[in-house]
């Protein structure tokens, strides 16, 4: 089984509506995935879908190096989450010499591709059994 990971930190998207977009996905085959955050219209599909072209790209350096083979066709988004990343604070002058804070939000988002561990239980359990 390959499982390969990709994250990207600090980016500069909300959590709430990272995680909204990286719900869409879970669960899903990872070129299914890339189809529907090609045409999502959320302004975090973008960063979320080359984030799971690199972790495509990652399960096929780590198959490489490991000498076995990997269907991309395989490939799912086993795990996808969004953490909370820092804050950057901001202030905006108000009226009578207030002023108003801005919190700018980041995110990090972690997405996780895995080939299905069926395949392999199964051919696990052919050799126990011969």
């Amino acid at each position: 089984m390959v499982e390969s990971i990709a994250r990207v930190r600090h980016i500069r998207v909300t959590p709430q509506k990272a995680r909204r977009v990286v719900a869409l996905i879970k669960g899903k085959q990872a070129e299914e995935a890339l189809a529907i955050l090609k045409f999502a219209q959320q302004s975090a599909s973008e960063p979320i879908y080359k984030l799971v072209a690199s972790a495509a790209a990652n399960a096929r350096v780590k198959a490489d190096a490991a000498g076995e083979f990997l269907d991309e066709q395989d490939l799912y988004v086993k795990n996808a989450f969004v953490d909370e990343g820092t804050t950057l604070k901001r202030f905006q002058p108000r009226a009578q010499g207030r002023a108003f804070q801005i919190k700018k939000r980041t995110s990090h988002i972690t997405v996780v591709l895995a080939t299905p561990e069926v395949a392999e239980a199964g051919a696990a359990t052919k050799k126990a059994s011969k």
